[in-house]
């Protein structure tokens, strides 16, 4: 199918050839028939995207602290790397579109293939011929009333926003209401103040604009702040207007301090498009105005829990959602109260989407207002649902030779397309074959910068691939289990990122499935644990070879805070930190140790609602005296190193920070490993141990045992946090415990 993406380097707009998304629980797959342009956002995006880098630093300096941050902690190849990482990642612009659902995820009950929808959502409503949209982020298109057009739906997004603006500033029937700016937003927010019953005054310093508002309602245009000034005046004869909304977008901050001059004492000032607001304090004071923002389409904007898994508000508590603004709009259109058709200045077919960016950032030299791209729906005879999924950009490969490590990778994010993904391809015996990302737009991507020979938004492609004999999974965590159990059913070689699973259900169900296997035929099972591969920690297992005590040792670890609601802390997606991330260190103790772990207990340290159970002090015993302890923590300085790891015994000392600095002390020397340019921490030891235990056909690079111990260590440790109770590992007896029951099932 066609999508626009956008490059964050340069800002260069193309349409691209892109697999079909991959249908998602609890969403539509809509077949888009029109997207409008947004001046505002996209054009913002635009010109962001097209400046230098030192310009992008001026812009963003809180970036650019986090960027020299990570240059002192790890070095400044890895900060480096992290950059042009996601300055790689493509841009997918468009949040407002409207086309015929063609199929349902599992979960949506409410709207049928065939329906017609207005679709939201930035990432999810983009300039495509398809999209997968969450079922809250969609509206039916009315059909009891007028027909409404998709041109006219497509603006639902749009409208929603104005409709929000107006319920934010509690416009009445009978209100004097101002507009700022008349663009798209302020010529929608006239449109819906008159349907409301409102006195509508506009202004704007385009007369044509102003005029057109005239035309579509508005009881009074200005196209000057004095012009608009006197109007308000006039027309509220002189105590002022009741509200205003701002739909101006500068970053001049005069819209707002003129709408504190055409206000009433104790009015209402809402912020609906993007101003500068340094507030002149005197006449906001004088008349106790309120001053407030309006964020996008209404409530639920922004709520992962409401947007992605579809968890609506209760209508008695929150009567206008985003999603019930949308559906308002569309009647509204419907009813022929509100009208998008003359607010329409060009059309564009998605194959010239590029004239669009041009007409929107000035280049072409010609006013606009309205801009839509339209979509022919010619793939509706060609990809029919069972085929909704095919590849783009070449064919599966034929069955690999045994010399070759031939990989099909699921999931394309930041980690794998920055750290993971290059190792692969700089691996001489590593041929890339297949990408599987959920979105068309990363597959693609993913395929043309490393030399993948196709792209897909299907895992099952990639697992039933013949020419495909290792799978590298990298997706979200909760997909981990399910996948490494299809890829090792159809005998491929596995190495999942951690973590390996998120519940013991998992893990027992993944035990079962490999162990069950007769060992002549077991593929090559392996986690990402890549730091016990890392080059200073083998100079450290080296090291402390000759130590035949036990060792006493210590991981701080300074994580940094997460938000509460980025995926990772998502107990159904990420699992949580803990299982997330904890688990590397809780396997790296295990290596050093040379034993496996037999108790844990964590406890959490004591925070505010801004934590998510982040901080925690995690102890390890394991099997042959030695002691482990686990420092966890979001609530240090970003700027402090990350890792620090101490390790004591038999007369020895060894410390090593961020994987940049070593030391090793014994009978009074010191010698110091020092990495001042570039961190290691294995991902290229650990490919490399991987892919030779499959060409050698020899011992696996990790242990299955070991993988099962720290991922059970990993999970008891959730619960140990959830009781309070120290807690046994028995890795053996779930072992055997897991293979009983899969006899028992024969």
């Amino acid at each position: 199918m066609k999508q626009v993406l956008q490059d964050a380097r340069s800002g260069e707009i193309t349409v691209a050839e892109v697999p079909v998304p991959q249908l998602q629980p609890g969403c539509l797959l809509v077949r888009v028939a029109a997207s409008v342009v947004s001046a505002g956002t996209e054009r913002a995006s635009l010109e962001f995207s097209r400046k230098s880098l030192l310009q992008k630093a001026q812009a963003r300096p809180d970036l650019v602290r986090e960027v020299i941050s990570k240059v002192r902690r790890d070095g400044i190849f890895a900060a480096v790397q992290t950059v042009r990482s996601r300055l790689d990642q493509p841009q997918v612009p468009g949040y407002s579109s409207a086309g015929t659902v063609i199929a349902v995820g599992d979960g949506v009950t409410d709207i049928q293939p065939g329906d017609r929808v207005a679709c939201a959502g930035a990432g999810f409503a983009v300039h495509a011929e398809l999209a997968c949209i969450p079922r809250l982020l969609a509206a039916r298109i009315p059909t009891e009333a007028g027909e409404v057009s998709f041109d006219e739906a497509a603006f639902a997004t749009l409208g929603a926003v104005a409709l929000h603006g107006l319920r934010t500033a509690e416009a009445n029937l009978g209100d004097r209401v101002a507009v700022i700016g008349l663009g798209l937003l302020g010529q929608l927010a006239v449109q819906l103040l008159k349907a409301a019953g409102c006195r509508v005054l506009g202004m704007d310093l385009n007369s044509s604009r102003a005029e057109l508002a005239r035309s579509l309602g508005a009881d009074a245009i200005a196209v000057s702040a004095s012009e608009f000034r006197d109007l308000c005046a006039e027309y509220s004869r002189g105590t002022g207007v009741d509200s205003v909304l701002i739909a101006a977008e500068t970053s001049s901050s005069d819209p707002v301090n003129l709408a504190g001059a055409v206000t009433r004492d104790r009015a209402i000032v809402v912020a609906v498009g993007t101003v500068g607001i340094d507030i002149e304090r005197k006449a906001y004071y004088e008349k106790e105005l309120d001053f407030r923002v309006s964020r996008s389409y209404g409530p639920g904007r922004y709520d992962a829990a409401y947007e992605h898994k579809g968890r609506d508000y209760p209508i008695g508590y929150v009567r206008w959602t985003e999603t019930r603004n949308m559906e308002a709009f569309l009647h509204l259109l419907s009813e022929r109260k509100v009208s998008v058709a003359p607010l329409i200045t060009h059309r564009f077919p998605i194959e010239r989407a590029q004239a669009a960016y041009e007409l929107i950032t000035g280049r072409s030299g010609n006013p606009f207002l309205g801009v839509v791209i339209q979509y022919s729906g010619a793939c509706e005879e060609v990809r029919t649902l069972e085929v909704v999924h095919t590849s783009s950009g070449g064919a599966p490969a034929r069955r690999p030779s045994t010399s070759s490590i031939s990989v099909g990778l699921l999931g394309a994010g930041v980690f794998a397309a920055g750290t993971l993904v290059p190792v692969l391809k700089a691996s001489r015996d590593t041929t890339l074959i297949g990408v599987c990302t959920a979105t068309g737009a990363h597959a693609h991507h993913a395929a043309q910068k490393f030399g993948f020979r196709y792209c897909t938004t299907d895992d099952t492609q990639l697992i039933h691939d013949a020419g495909i004999n290792t799978l590298v999974i990298a997706t979200r965590h909760h997909l981990h289990a399910s996948q490494v159990l299809a890829a090792l059913g159809e005998g491929k070689h596995v190495f999942c990122e951690k973590p390996l699973c998120l519940s013991e259900k998992e893990l027992r169900s993944i035990v079962r499935g490999y162990l069950g296997m007769a060992a002549t035929s077991r593929p090559a099972l392996m986690v990402g644990f890549n730091r016990r591969f890392a080059p200073l920690t083998t100079r450290v297992k080296s090291f402390l070879a000759a130590t035949s005590e036990p060792l006493a040792l210590h991981y701080r670890i300074n994580a940094g805070y997460l938000p509460s609601e980025h995926w990772v802390n998502d107990p159904e997606q990420g699992g949580g930190r803990i299982l997330g991330e904890v688990c590397h260190f809780v396997d790296l103790l295990m290596f050093l140790a040379g034993s496996p772990i037999v108790e844990v207990e964590a406890h959490t340290v004591g925070h505010s609602a801004r934590y998510s159970g982040d901080n925690v002090l995690i102890s390890l015993r394991f099997a042959n005296g030695s002691e482990g302890t686990i420092s966890y923590l979001a609530n240090g300085d970003r700027s402090f190193s990350k890792e620090r790891l101490e390790v004591f015994g038999g007369g020895a000392v060894a410390v090593l920070e961020d994987f940049r600095r070593l030391e090793l002390l014994r009978s009074g020397r010191k010698q110091v490993i020092r990495s001042r340019w570039r961190q290691d921490k294995g991902h290229r030891g650990e490919w490399a141990a991987f892919t030779g235990s499959i060409r050698e056909q020899g011992a696996a690079a990790i242990p299955v045992e070991e993988l099962v111990c720290s991922t059970l260590a990993t999970l008891r440790v959730q619960e140990s946090v959830s009781t309070g109770k120290r807690l046994a590992v028995e890795t053996a007896s779930f072992i055997d415990s897991a293979l009983q029951t899969s006899t028992k099932d024969q």
